[in-house]
């Protein structure tokens, strides 16, 4: 990667109903095309469909089969885009969001900036 990369950053988070603490991430990935994202989420999905409850799964097959057509145009065209579902009291929650990658410095071969030379690490007493 020479400059910024186009992609979509998804993040799964989690929420209790009884839990007071608010929402946790599970997961995060960062998708390089439209295509990417949607397998993403989708493979998750179809992984935990069996594990769900009957409104769960049936809510998650929806979103697999009958907006699917709708969640690629979303994504072509890098809107951000959500899905939830909810199995017994636990809010499942899947978001892609257009992002921006830039390339990170590598410190192998490069001379590092004369800054880096200035840094001596104390020692704890």
């Amino acid at each position: 990667m020479n400059g910024p990369t186009r992609g979509f950053w998804c993040e799964c988070w989690t929420e209790d109903a009884a839990d007071a603490e608010g929402p946790t991430r599970l997961a995060s990935f960062d998708a390089y095309s439209p295509v990417e994202a949607n397998n993403w989420v989708a493979t998750i999905l179809r992984t935990i469909s069996p594990a769900l409850d009957t409104a769960a799964s049936q809510e998650a097959w929806t979103r697999l089969h009958d907006d699917r057509i709708d969640t690629r145009r979303a994504l072509l065209r890098r809107e951000p885009w959500t899905v939830s579902i909810t199995h017994v009291s636990t809010r499942i929650t899947w978001t892609v969001r257009p992002a921006l990658f830039l390339p990170l410095a590598h410190r192998q071969g490069l001379e590092l900036p004369a800054c880096a030379h200035g840094f001596r690490p104390r020692m704890s007493d």
